[in-house]
């Protein structure tokens, strides 16, 4: 049965080195993850600011945390979290629609 944490969108800062691609892995290879995405969403002279969705079973936030720290990178915030047995779809609620105008 699914239990714990499902889902994290993580907003990270890391430096160019290591490559997204060596943290994927690294996160990919922690207990309960069963899948990393890492998009980039803004690069600088020294950083990268990188979007990380982890998706899986009990993932350990604090171990996430350790290995990305590990990488060189800073958690800026958590933009998502999702528990249970069940992931939920995020739906337009009318606030959302406030923010068009």
């Amino acid at each position: 049965m699914a239990k714990g944490i499902r889902l994290l969108v993580l907003d990270v800062l890391k430096p160019h080195q290591p490559m997204v691609t060596e943290l994927a892995l690294g996160l990919s290879e922690l207990n309960g993850v069963d899948g990393v995405n890492i998009t980039l969403v803004e690069i600088d002279k020294e950083t990268e600011n990188v979007k990380i969705t982890i998706v899986g079973d009990n993932l350990d936030y604090e171990e996430i945390v350790r290995t990305i720290e590990e990488f060189g990178g800073v958690v800026h915030s958590i933009d998502m979290v999702a528990a249970g047995k069940k992931i939920i779809e995020e739906s337009e609620t009318p606030q959302d629609r406030l923010e068009e105008f």
